[in-house]
């Protein structure tokens, strides 16, 4: 604890009893065209809206404020590409001139004030140049993680009906390159229409040209240089607070694309609040989210949060492990002096599979770094423990959503430094009343599981609803719990209030009557000291209704028999669940299959392993997984599925 013990407490405690105040107050950390008289509109309950009539533009917040306040010359982006080699760095002024420029390209091409971009780039700065610019003239960004395959970028264009789309020739993955501009002529061939000039970043590293695609079908290729060469700066354009800044798809089959909206205002607002109040960072400090700007913590800790505080971010082309060594992110920390690195359990758990032993990080200087934060998916204690120990800083487990935009269950480190609980990503942050109740709505009783759901109105920067379809919004978010937002996650509140998110409530096993939770029985098998990662799934049972049945890697340099190691994870299960678990099914893989952002794919698994048809993930890392898991299950002692 702090010597203010109490602090966390008290913060809470004011938000939930004055949120006008405390958001008003909060709100005085941004900078105002307009400034807000009121902050909360209920007007529409239960859509809630923040900060009605103010003006503002984000983009002036996250750069121009900095560099007219005499902090032009500080480093604000710090660009290190493991895949290239390439290093840079850009202060405030110098971000200041790349993004008024590119908006000067966008406002060429017609692009004004609510119109759509489509944003479809690897990680290289010109991905932060571009969000900025269609802030700093109120054009609404939907950025689309680099390489997607055609159809789901033409789906997305169709929804958000864009005209103008960003790219470059190409990403950089271990081992392999993506080119983008056949994909992104595929989309358009696909698409119907909306776009009108795609703009082009050329990189040396990747081949293909535009010349090759200018002109068809009335689409005009730019070359980004080029463009930039040929206009003049534009200057920032006043939003609405309500006006919307982004859109960001979480999923979607070609009928059904679901694009979360971000305003303006409550995102300034929020993020603002929570660099210093969750993260404890301040301007001049490095904070590293080593996440991808196509997901929403690339968002939020990459590009937006921590430019607004005034700090320093970095972006990174690179992957934990292979590029080249398991001491990569060791080496970012120590090269830039991060104070805070921000990253998914999975990260962690492939360097310690490759590294057990953490022997890559005695060859950097680590002092720097005072909290490595958690999120994407849940953190055993296994990895908790094994990071915390050999790093020797702690390791913050925090919750939150691309809906929410920003942690929903978080340790405060600016307000107050809680205990941490293994298991447990702590207490809610100020404005976000959690709590569990049953399938019918009804509370549970405390340290029971159950949905976790959230009293609206939720706080700033939380999602404005979908794009185009305001009622998808309430019937996926509102309609279930009303007067609350559904998580879509389960778990319980312990005694003192710390939450425990135990998995998607479609991820709960029901053996026999008894439910339980994914994330209770990956907890016991994580335990295992020969075990890397681990994913658990309720398969079907034509006795007991389903049965869990649990996927596992194993650490570098594990020779044992897999039959003796399966041997002790079923016994390892039924000594720390239970025999209720009925556990007797594992399958030792070479790689679990995943997203690109680390989430296990289980719903996809359940899918295989009942024999179910489906649809490959379009944000899968690596297809072959897939097949793999197939034949390793054909060949499974006691097979899951049936032979063909």
């Amino acid at each position: 604890m702090t010597a203010e013990a109490g602090a966390y407490r008290r913060t809470y405690t004011q938000c939930t009893e004055d949120p006008e105040k405390f958001w008003l107050e909060a709100a005085t950390a941004v900078d105002w065209i307009t400034p807000p008289t009121v902050a909360l509109d209920n007007s529409a309950a239960p859509v809630y809206r923040w900060f009605p009539g103010a003006e503002l533009n984000t983009c002036y917040n996250a750069v121009d404020r900095h560099v007219l306040a005499g902090r032009g010359d500080q480093t604000a982006v710090i660009y290190d590409s493991a895949m290239t080699g390439m290093k840079d760095r850009f202060t405030y002024a110098e971000l200041l001139h790349e993004v008024s420029t590119f908006a000067g390209v966008l406002r060429d091409q017609g692009v004004t004030a609510g119109d759509r971009v489509i944003i479809y780039l690897p990680m290289i700065p010109q991905a932060i140049f571009a969000m900025l610019a269609c802030a700093r003239i109120g054009a609404v960004h939907s950025v689309v993680f680099g390489g997607f395959a055609a159809n789901e970028l033409a789906v997305r264009i169709d929804d958000a009906k864009p005209t103008v789309l960003v790219t470059a020739s190409g990403g950089l993955e271990p081992g392999r390159t993506v080119e983008y501009l056949p994909l992104v002529a595929e989309a358009l061939e696909l698409s119907h229409g909306s776009i009108h000039t795609v703009i082009v970043k050329e990189r040396r590293n990747v081949p293909g040209t535009i010349k090759h695609h200018d002109g068809v079908n009335g689409v005009a290729w730019l070359d980004w240089d080029d463009a930039v060469e040929r206009t003049t700066p534009a200057d920032c354009v006043p939003v609405l607070a309500t006006d919307p800044l982004y859109v960001l798809y979480t999923s979607g089959t070609t009928g059904n694309p679901k694009g979360i909206v971000r305003d303006n205002g409550g995102h300034a607002v929020a993020l603002t609040w929570s660099m210093h109040n969750i993260y404890n960072i301040k301007p001049g400090e490095v904070m590293w989210a080593a996440s991808d700007v196509g997901w929403v913590v690339g968002h939020s800790y990459i590009v937006y949060a921590p430019l607004f505080a005034g700090a320093t971010t970095v972006i990174y082309e690179g992957k934990p492990v292979g590029t080249p060594d398991a001491g990569a992110f060791w080496r970012i920390v120590d090269n830039y002096k991060v104070r805070a690195l921000f990253t998914a359990p999975t990260a962690l758990r492939a360097i310690r599979r490759v590294d057990p032993g953490l022997t890559e990080r005695a060859r950097y200087d680590l002092s720097s770094m005072h909290t490595l934060f958690m999120a994407g998916e849940r953190l055993d204690t296994e990895t908790l423990e094994w990071a915390s120990e050999g790093l020797g800083i702690p390791v913050v487990d925090h919750w939150w959503q691309t809906e929410t935009g920003w942690p929903i269950t978080a340790n405060p480190r600016g307000i107050e430094t809680l205990p941490i609980k293994p298991g447990s990503s702590t207490v809610p942050v100020p404005g976000y009343q959690v709590e569990i109740v049953d399938s019918k709505g009804r509370h549970v009783t405390q340290g029971e599981e159950g949905n976790i759901v959230i009293k609206l109105p939720m706080p700033p920067g939380t999602l404005a609803g979908l794009w185009g379809r305001p009622e998808g919004y309430q019937k996926a978010y509102l309609d279930a719990f009303p007067g609350y937002y559904a998580t879509g996650d389960s778990g319980y509140l312990d005694e003192d209030g710390y939450v425990f998110v135990m998995g998607r409530t479609d991820d709960v096993i029901n053996v026999a009557g008894h439910r339980l939770s994914t994330g209770q029985l990956e907890e016991a098998l994580a335990q295992h000291p020969n075990v890397a990662e681990c994913a658990v799934i309720g398969v079907k049972d034509e006795l007991k209704g389903q049965r869990a049945s649990g996927f596992v890697t194993l650490k570098a340099g594990v020779d044992r028999p897999h039959e003796v190691i399966c041997g002790e994870l079923v016994a390892l299960v039924r000594e720390k669940v239970g025999p209720v678990a009925a556990f007797r099914d594992v399958l030792i893989l070479e790689r679990l299959p995943k997203t690109r952002s680390g989430k296990i794919l289980r719903r996809t698994m359940r899918q295989i392993v009942d024999g179910e048809d489906f649809v490959v993930p379009p944000t899968i890392e690596d297809v072959t997984v897939l097949e793999d898991l197939t034949v390793a299950l054909m060949v499974h002692p006691e097979p899951m599925i049936p032979a063909p």
